[in-house]
This record gives structure tokens, sequence and C-alpha cells, in this order.
């Protein structure tokens, strides 16, 4: 009886073993996960593909005023009166200034004076030459009384021009008693207050006119990159956005974006020996008065289009021991590669590859800490693998 109840158990145990056995095989056939590759590193890729990409330059800058007048009186006297409010806008010919005309218009009337003097002895003058021709042909009067009332007569018409010509330069400087703005725009400070004694071409401005509608922005671009993107146009790696009237944008100096597109206008043909760099010259509309003179800016230029550029995100690419850009590239067989490419401009986030990558080929840009040349690598879902995206 006893070793019934023995072989009872025996056989109880057997079978719970066995169904132990069967639960286990169950679960590794009931579609676990696969497994990686014993030491392939999990990483994500970017496969490349030429596109067609609008290139620009940033170029840092600052605004100058379209036209510069500096206001100085052009006759001397006392400063009677200031017609203008400070900082406002004026147009050309707008009186700006007074200065004491009163000895101007003395010499004006001194003028005017000596040519009606001048005027009426012509007219004596005229009238003798013509008696006296008259007499002459009936030997009335003698050859050389003729000849000295013709002499008087052309005197009286010299003294009558030099009385006119003494006019017009005492006209001239009674106008200029009233100091006028040359060109339309806004008018600085005066630096002259009424009561002040000026002279003619003096040193010191009244005060300073500038147009800022429109405006120019001034900046500077290497001589390189300009030799570099000359290449590259000539060999058809980039189509020209214009022909020296490329459209500019403005980012400000608070990283807002100006809303008015301007144009380059100028390109300096003189390299600077101290910076090797070549002034670029964009005007931009200014109705509103927002730019001023001297702003810092960010000038953004286009250059051209490259019809088949290839990007590529700043963060796969690093650098080598000699400064030289290089990326992770993932091969056919699943190893990965080194590659050492050209890329020295920037699109956004990311680099413009010149050389050194082709059409379809695998950039690992995730997970380059765990990975280095000829090691066998496995491509995620990024999904999938949260982690993988940290670098």
């Amino acid at each position: 009886m006893k070793s019934n109840v023995k072989h009872m158990r025996l056989s109880a145990i057997l079978l719970i073993l066995i169904a132990g056995d069967a639960l286990l095989a169950g679960c590794h056939q009931g579609g676990a996960p696969a497994q990686a590759t014993p030491g392939a590193a999990q990483v994500e890729v970017l496969t490349v593909q030429p596109q067609s990409v609008n290139l620009t330059t940033e170029l840092a800058g600052r605004t100058s005023p379209f036209l510069v007048s500096e206001v100085r009186p052009q006759v001397g006297g006392i400063l009677q009166k200031r017609l203008f409010v400070e900082g406002a806008d004026v147009k050309a010919g707008q009186p700006l200034y007074q200065i004491d005309p009163s000895t101007y218009k003395a010499t004006f009337d001194s003028a005017q004076a000596s040519l009606n003097k001048a005027e009426a002895n012509l007219v004596a003058a005229k009238s003798k030459a013509t008696r006296y021709g008259e007499l002459s042909t009936i030997q009335a009067v003698s050859k050389q009384d003729l000849e000295d009332a013709q002499s008087s007569l052309g005197q009286g018409q010299a003294d009558v021009d030099v009385a006119k010509a003494a006019l017009q330069t005492a006209r001239i400087n009674l106008g200029f008693t009233s100091v006028i703005a040359p060109i339309s725009g806004r008018v600085a400070k005066s630096n002259v207050t009424p009561g002040a004694l000026v002279t003619a071409s003096q040193e010191t401005a009244l005060t300073t006119i500038q147009q800022l509608d429109p405006i120019y922005v001034d900046v500077t671009q290497s001589s390189a990159e300009l030799l570099r993107l000359r290449r590259q146009w000539e060999s058809g790696m980039l189509k020209k956005a214009g022909e020296n009237q490329a459209e500019v944008k403005l980012v400000l100096e608070d990283g807002s974006t100006y809303a008015l597109n301007g144009k380059l206008a100028f390109t300096d043909i003189t390299v600077s020996q101290t910076t090797g760099t070549v002034t670029l010259r964009a005007v931009f509309p200014n109705p509103k008065g927002v730019l001023l003179p001297g702003m810092y800016v960010r000038a953004v230029l286009e250059q051209g289009v490259d019809d088949r550029a290839i990007l590529v995100p700043q963060r796969s690419v690093s650098r080598d021991s000699k400064g030289n850009p290089t990326v992770f590239v993932l091969s056919r067989d699943g190893k990965v590669e080194i590659r050492n490419i050209e890329a020295d401009q920037t699109h956004g986030d990311q680099w413009l590859v010149h050389k050194g990558l082709n059409a379809g080929d695998q950039v690992i840009v995730s997970g380059l800490q765990k990975i280095r040349p000829g090691m066998p690598a496995q491509v995620v879902s990024p999904d999938k693998n949260p982690a993988s995206k940290q670098i």
C-alpha cells in the first residue's frame, strides 16, 4: 500500500515538471521580440538624397542714411531764429535758420543804386555816340571826338555789366541769410541757438539732415567666400538668384525680421588689406522710420540655388584631430564606416555637404556615442527606442 502511494506521488511530480517545460516552450514560441545581433549598437540613420536648396549668407552690418547733409552758413552774421523742430522731417528748400539780413540788405540796395547810375550814364553815352555819328557824316565833328564818344559808350556798357554782377552777388548773399534745407529728411538737433555768431563755411555744422527712406545697409563678406561662390556659379553648381540685384532680408537687433525686403545695390571693387573683406551695400525701403542710422543688423543675402544639395543634421557631424568634418555611415553589410566630408556652410540646422557623401548613403544621426568604425550596428525606429535619440 505504501509503495502504491509513493508511486502516485512520483507520477504527479513528473507530470508537473513536464507541464512546466511545455509552458516555457510555449512562451518562447509565442512571438517574443527578436534578439539583436550580439555586439551590434542600435542607431538611427538618415538616408541622404539630393535636393534643391536656396542658399543664403547671413552677414553682420550696420545701417547708414541714404543721403547726409551737414548744414553750414554761407554768410556770416548773428543768428536770429531757428525755424524747425529738432528731430522732425523737413523738405528740401524749407527754411531752417534766419541770419540777420540788415547788412546784406544794405549792400543789395547799394548795388541796385550803382546799377541804376550805370544805366543812366549808359543812356547818355549812347545818345552822345549816336549824335556824333550823325555829325561825323557831314564832318561837323572831328574823328577824335567820335572815337571818344564811342569809347564812352563802351565803358558805360561795361559799367552796367559790372553793376549787374555786383547786384547779383548782393542778391545771392542776401538770400543766404535764410539757411534752407538742401535735402529732404530728418533733421538732427541744432548745434547753435539764436543770438550766436556764425561765419561762412564754419567748421561746426548748424545741424545735420539725413534721408532715411530708403536707407542703406552696409555689410562685409570675405573675398575668399566671394571667390568660392564665383567658382560654383561658373561650374554650374549654383544658379544665380539675380544679377547684382539679389533679394536681401534683414534681421533686427532683437531677433525679429524686418517686414520689407531690400535689394543688393553695390559691391565694392576693393578688398580691404587689413581684413580681407569686401563691402556690400543693400537698399531697404523705410517708410515708417523703423531703421535708424547706426543700427546693428544681420543681412540675409540670396546667393543662388543648388539643385543637387546634400544636407545632413549638424548633430551628425564631428571633427577629427585635424579639425576636418567627418560623419559615420552605415555600410550595406551593417558595419560602421567613418567618412571624411567637405562642409563649410550651414542651412538652418543642417550642414551642406559638397563632397564625401552620395545619394542613398545612410548617415548615422543618433547613437553616436556607442559606435566606432568597423563595428556592427542595427537600425532601430526612433519611436520604438526613445533612448537612441540621445547622442
